[in-house]
């Protein structure tokens, strides 16, 4: 959404793009996904079910399941790669003509199933803002029909799956900007009864704020930007979390996602401000005020990107 600077909202986790850009053999390949359907879920989010017999082989490992999404330019309908081969896709994608090649957005796998008819389906929730972001463009343009490529999980355990608590966990803080709300929604919705949370889910429009489930024992509380942006957003976010109890707990685990200064900012406040051991915060850059995602993948290549978190290309 799952980005913004990478249009969902991405729920575009740059950072994800960049640990899965050359994936594994054995872990990630490609994928044709053509769109199923498409269904509006409040004023900012999209939903985009798609379908393709290549899912079959998809696994998907739940929680905050990040895969690569190749859109087409503008004046094409559908994605079309030069090499989808593990050792030539990538070179032979960046030599295209700018204005010919797909343009590379990191998303949140919200959810797959099979239908009872036998077939696969995944779900992909964009951020809608405008023609401001190619993601954004193509979502809102996306019809049944329309394909796309895309590099996805072939094994469910995999290194996009960030959501990894300890199993001595008896709490969970968790924060998520629009970008990210994808990834929350699917952790909380794969969470055991016995686990408590304490949720702040930050979103432009008071009717983005999704009816969202779960099993646990869960404290979701929103924050409605309405406006705002750079440090203020940040500062706000932050005395949010600064003036809000949390229950006792032995072993916390925090999951923060979302735009990378906020993020950083909010795990400054939980390691030093609550005392929570910086271990057991997991931390997720989606995206970076005032850098596009081509910039993103620029820094990440180069092995320029320097980041909190060692597997972050923010």
């Amino acid at each position: 959404m799952t980005a913004t600077a990478s249009a969902s909202a991405s729920a575009s986790a740059s950072e994800a793009t960049a640990s899965e850009a050359v994936p594994a053999a054995a872990h990630f390949r490609f994928f044709a996904l053509e769109v199923l359907r498409t269904r509006r879920l409040g004023h900012s989010f999209l939903r985009v079910t798609f379908g393709g017999e290549s899912l079959a082989g998809f696994r998907s490992g739940g929680y905050d399941q990040s895969l690569s999404l190749f859109l087409p330019p503008a004046h094409e309908e559908h994605t079309v790669l030069p090499s989808t081969d593990e050792d030539t896709w990538f070179g032979a994608w960046r030599a295209m003509p700018d204005a010919d090649r797909p343009v590379m957005r990191s998303y949140t796998v919200r959810e797959q199933r099979r239908t009872p008819e036998g077939a696969d389906e995944v779900d992909i929730d964009f951020v809608l803002h405008g023609d401001s972001s190619p993601a954004s463009y193509w979502a809102g343009r996306a019809v049944t029909g329309r394909r796309i490529m895309a590099i996805g999980p072939a094994v469910a355990e995999n290194k996009s799956v960030r959501f990894q608590p300890p199993a001595a966990t008896d709490a969970l803080l968790m924060y998520a900007d629009e970008t990210a709300l994808p990834a929350a929604a699917a952790i909380l919705e794969r969470l055991g009864s016995d686990v408590r949370v304490s949720a702040w889910f930050e979103v432009p429009h008071a009717d983005d704020r999704l009816d969202l489930t779960t099993p646990a024992d869960a404290e979701i509380h929103w924050i409605v930007r309405e406006g705002g942006a750079g440090k203020e957003r940040t500062e706000r976010v932050v005395e949010t979390l600064r003036a809000a109890q949390l229950p006792a707990a032995e072993a916390p685990y925090v999951w923060l996602a979302g735009e990378a200064g906020t993020v950083r900012a909010v795990r400054r406040h939980v390691v030093q401000e609550r005392s929570i051991d910086r271990r057991a915060v997991r931390f997720t850059g989606y995206w970076r005020l005032g850098a596009s995602e081509e910039e993103l993948l620029a820094e990440a290549y180069s092995g320029q990107a320097a980041s909190e978190d060692p597997t972050s290309a923010l």
